[in-house]
């Protein structure tokens, strides 16, 4: 589908599409860059206002990947005339007190009538082109942090299939409505950041594979270890996986290997399709300890979730039980 657009040869662009990075990077001078990215996407919950909140929260979360402050957004927005104003007022007000929280300015947006709503924002941050990160340039001896539990595809699954209880709906809730900005804060302050991006659409297992493309890597995973939203389990165990996951699974699976004895459950939430998901950030192995002490301190539940070697006879991606 890219294939047609033209190569981009121009020397000030830091970032491009060739990486699959979450957001472009344009150097304005020697101490700005421009980082922009856009996101929208259809409600995860009912409620319009937490609808709001989480797609903020999303769009945002790739400036923080790239180790940049958003500066400003813009909204997209469709609207179905069944949605009254006061609903479609709701869902920009809640996205409009996320970025309150992040400290960004919304400019404007735009809105188009469309049968299904959809919402969602151009963001853009800046930052110093010496801080910026990316999602290649993870070495062999480090550790990857994920920054948030997964499984907010296959709770919102059961969520529509009825099956999911308040407390757990809760959770999932809180967690896509919280900005990664205090973990992206901590990392700057605390760690050394070899790469980094975000658990969104394409699963914990897809992003990663993306991170490692570039380089000459491997990287290993203990499934049971991967920190998960509570009821996740269950509900990956009683098949209640979204579509999106097994698109995922057969798009990335070339550069996954699965041993042995990896339930099938916990291959299914690897893969499961985030929103508003945590970052996940090759560090030194060396730094973990005091990172993750300034994370919890900062209120970020973060847990190492693999380690990275030299590239392996197994390949890219080995996940084990």
């Amino acid at each position: 589908m890219l294939s047609c657009l033209p190569k981009v040869v121009d020397p000030r662009v830091l970032v491009g599409p060739e990486t699959s990075d979450d957001a472009g990077v344009i150097l304005i001078d020697s101490e700005r860059a421009l980082v922009q990215t856009v996101d929208f996407f259809s409600p995860i919950v009912d409620d319009c206002y937490l609808f709001g909140q989480i797609a903020a929260a999303n769009s945002l979360s790739d400036i923080y990947a790239m180790g940049a402050e958003p500066f400003t957004a813009l909204n997209i927005a469709c609207f179905p005339t069944c949605l009254t104003p006061a609903e479609m007022g709701e869902i920009i007000r809640g996205g409009a007190d996320k970025l309150l929280e992040a400290g960004a300015i919304l400019l404007g947006g735009h809105t188009v009538e469309n049968p299904e709503p959809k919402f969602g924002m151009a963001v853009t941050g800046i930052i110093h082109p010496s801080g910026l990160w990316t999602n290649t340039g993870a070495q062999a001896g480090d550790v990857l942090l994920l920054t948030k539990p997964l499984g907010t595809g296959i709770l919102a699954t059961a969520l529509k299939a009825g099956m999911l209880d308040p407390e757990q709906e809760a959770a999932a809730v809180h967690a896509m409505c919280t900005l990664n900005k205090a973990a992206a804060q901590v990392l700057r302050q605390h760690a050394t950041v070899h790469a980094c991006t975000d658990v969104t659409g394409f699963g914990f297992l897809g992003h990663l594979a993306e991170m490692i493309q570039a380089d000459p890597i491997s990287v290993t995973i203990r499934a049971r270890a991967l920190p998960l939203l509570p009821g996740t389990l269950a509900a990956a165990e009683m098949g209640l996986v979204p579509a999106g996951a097994y698109r995922n699974r057969e798009f990335f699976q070339e550069h996954i290997q699965f041993a042995e004895g990896v339930p099938l459950a916990y291959q299914d939430i690897a893969f499961d399709p985030q929103t508003s998901g945590g970052l996940l950030v090759a560090i030194p192995a060396a730094q973990a300890a005091q990172v993750l002490e300034a994370l919890q301190a900062a209120g970020v539940e973060a847990q190492v979730v693999a380690t990275v070697t030299e590239q392996q006879p197994y390949g890219r991606i080995m996940v084990t039980s």
